[in-house]
């Protein structure tokens, strides 16, 4: 499908676009996923305001991609509502059906554009990997589950206190 093309669909249902092939999100988030992005993007958007968190907004990437993150936090406000500058940070929230689409592919398309940080939170492990890039690659800055269920975490010069218990509530 054409770049052309694709801006044409409609808006739902959603759809990410990679290598000229349309990629349907097709079933919608259950419960816990949403309670973790609905925690997460409330607690950045208090800490960070002077930034953008803005849930599942199009993220124009190198290598012909189009992403749909669960969250995101930008620095400015872009002028047609497609996020076209490297994301200070990028949350995918983990369910089965998309795990290795959100941990494999789509990790390494926001390396490539050059996202700061990647978070994935998996509801059903209890656990949120806190990742940075380092020379184009994912390095591990924290990983928080049951055992160890807080760490801090610097964003965009502002100390982030991650708790698993208030973005996974029970």
């Amino acid at each position: 499908m054409s770049w052309e093309e694709y801006l044409e669909l409609p808006e739902r249902p959603r759809a990410e676009w990679v290598n000229g092939e349309v990629v349907f999100l097709m079933a919608p988030p259950v419960f816990d996923h949403g309670v973790a992005q609905a925690q997460l993007g409330a607690q950045l958007a208090r800490l960070l305001p002077d930034l953008y968190v803005v849930p599942e907004v199009f993220l124009v990437l190198p290598r012909n991609r189009v992403r749909l993150p669960d969250l995101m936090v930008v620095e400015s406000r872009p002028p047609d509502g497609w996020v076209r500058e490297a994301p200070l940070l990028v949350v995918e929230i983990l369910s089965p059906s998309t795990r290795s689409e959100d941990t494999i592919r789509k990790s390494m398309d926001y390396a490539a554009g050059g996202a700061g940080q990647y978070w994935t939170v998996d509801p059903e492990l209890r656990t949120i990997d806190v990742w940075h890039l380092v020379d184009g690659e994912w390095d591990l800055l924290a990983r928080i589950d049951d055992k160890h269920p807080t760490a801090e975490v610097e964003l965009a010069g502002v100390v982030v206190a991650l708790d698993l218990r208030e973005v996974l509530r029970d």
